[in-house]
């Protein structure tokens, strides 16, 4: 059983953009309600794509760290 309050870690460093909202999105799928994913990009606009992607699914964007030209995102899966 998956603990859901431990967050999935997703890289997708090295990735543009549409793949690494793409592949979230895919994490967040097969995760239950109130989960936790940890994502990993380095692609600079990813940080915005995240924000209006969660403003629009309903998913929460919890924490942005940017981190020597990378950022570390925590979103929360919708209920």
């Amino acid at each position: 059983m998956i603990d859901e309050s431990v967050p999935l870690e997703l890289d997708v460093r090295g990735l543009s953009c549409p793949m690494p909202l793409l592949r979230a999105r895919k994490a967040l799928a097969g995760l239950g309600a109130g989960a936790l994913l940890r994502v990993r990009v380095s692609d600079p606009q990813a940080p915005a794509d995240f924000e209006a992607y969660c403003r629009d699914s309903g998913h929460q964007l919890l924490e942005v760290q940017a981190e020597a030209g990378e950022w570390i995102l925590l979103l929360s899966r919708r209920n």
